[in-house]
C-alpha cells in the first residue's frame, strides 16, 4: 500500500490572467494564456490536484496533465491542443 505523499502542493490565488501554484519551495503562475484548460474552470476543479511524481500534476476533475517543467517555461512546451471554437452554421432561407 502506498505512504502518505510528501509532495506538497498548493494553489494560492485565482485572478483572471491565471492561478499561482505553490509546489514545495516553488511558487509558479500558470497564466489562462499558456493554458487555456483552465481558464472556464471552477476555484474548486483548479484547486483538486494530484500530484503523482515531483514534476508531474494532475487535475482530476479536468481530466488536465502537466508536467512542472511546461508551467516553469511554457515557450518551450507549445500548446498542441487548443480550445475548440463555435463553428457558425449557416440556415437554410
Amino acid at each position: 500500500m502506498p505512504g502518505v505523499s510528501t509532495l506538497e502542493i498548493e494553489v494560492s490565488l485565482v485572478s483572471n490572467k491565471g492561478f499561482w501554484l505553490l509546489l514545495d519551495n516553488e511558487e509558479l503562475f500558470v497564466a489562462y494564456s499558456d493554458f487555456p484548460w483552465f481558464k472556464q474552470a471552477t476555484i474548486d476543479e483548479i484547486t483538486t490536484i494530484d500530484r503523482p511524481s515531483s514534476n508531474h500534476l494532475y487535475w482530476p476533475k479536468l481530466d488536465v496533465d502537466l508536467a512542472v517543467e511546461s508551467i516553469r517555461n511554457p515557450a518551450l512546451y507549445p500548446l498542441i491542443s487548443k480550445p475548440t471554437s463555435v463553428l457558425s452554421r449557416t440556415r437554410p432561407i
